[in-house]
């Protein structure tokens, strides 16, 4: 069996994981005209997640960025399944968004490989863990790709496409031809710990938290000197409040064992904001303190 070589509108996406990343995924392919299936064990989640999708469509139609229509018609090309197979059975691309944790990725795949179709591409939305981990569940790891968004998923423009040794090139070229048809710049990358984005952007993070805690300038002070003295559109500081401290200690953890680097090491304040439940953003204090 062959791997499909190209993920076009109309065809049918599947999005697994409604959570902040997986909701937008779907959101981006649905305004692109691509058909979605948002999957989620949590018939919860799939709710909240579908009041997320409309409020962001609504916001862009408010700031000018598309019209009602076009964000209407974005809402319909969305449906939510919580079973598997319902989500899956039909998809061009399957992304996998659920958490950050290798067996649970491991599992997913595994159990894709008897519901998706046989040319379907597999991708992971993993942040920093190995493809090739993921893939290697799979009986056919070739079609097992990363596509790596940002958060939040419908404004950030990159998309890091992963690749490991055993991946089709196919898969890899028809990844990076969707990114471009929902509108984002895609880069390709080896799969090594933390790829090259989560990489560097783990260990700008870690410092400013430890520049922070021997009282070098406040967090808003040090956001403000990467912002303005180096164009980033947002500090460190706030990244890590917005991706969630909980996540960023995860992953720094897992970048320290896999590369033996002092970098990744986590710093205390890291450590104790998430053992209080200070998780940023999505508990409303982090480095800052965040509007319910």
């Amino acid at each position: 069996m062959t791997t499909r070589a190209s993920i076009e509108p109309p065809c049918t996406v599947a999005v697994i994981g409604a959570g902040t990343m997986g909701h937008g995924i779907a959101q981006v392919a649905a305004a692109a005209g691509f058909t979605v299936r948002l999957n989620d064990t949590n018939v919860e989640a799939l709710d909240v997640a579908t009041t997320r999708i409309a409020d962001n469509l609504a916001g862009g139609v408010r700031r000018g960025k598309l019209s009602a229509a076009d964000a209407e018609a974005a809402l319909h090309r969305i449906t939510t399944a919580a079973d598997l197979r319902a989500a899956v059975g039909e998809a061009c691309l399957v992304v996998e968004a659920v958490r950050e944790d290798l067996a649970a990725k491991r599992e997913l795949f595994a159990a894709l490989d008897s519901v998706a179709p046989a040319d379907a591409v597999l991708a992971t939305n993993t942040s920093s863990l190995s493809v090739t981990a993921i893939a290697a569940a799979a009986s056919r790891p070739s079609r097992v790709i990363g596509i790596h968004f940002f958060n939040p998923v419908h404004i950030m423009k990159l998309v890091e496409i992963v690749g490991h040794e055993r991946a089709d090139p196919a898969c890899i070229d028809a990844a990076a031809r969707f990114a471009r048809t929902i509108g984002k710049t895609a880069i390709i990358v080896r799969d090594s710990p933390g790829f090259a984005s989560s990489r560097l952007g783990v260990v700008l993070g870690l410092e400013a938290m430890r520049m922070l805690e021997q009282g070098v300038a406040s967090a808003h002070d040090i956001d403000t000197a990467m912002e303005l003295g180096y164009g980033h559109p947002m500090g460190p500081l706030r990244v890590t409040d917005v991706v969630g401290l909980d996540v960023r200690l995860q992953i720094a953890e897992y970048l320290h064992r896999e590369l033996n680097a002092p970098q990744f090491e986590p710093p205390p304040i890291l450590r104790d904001k998430v053992a209080r439940g200070e998780l940023g953003k999505k508990t409303g204090r982090g480095f800052y303190d965040w509007p319910s």
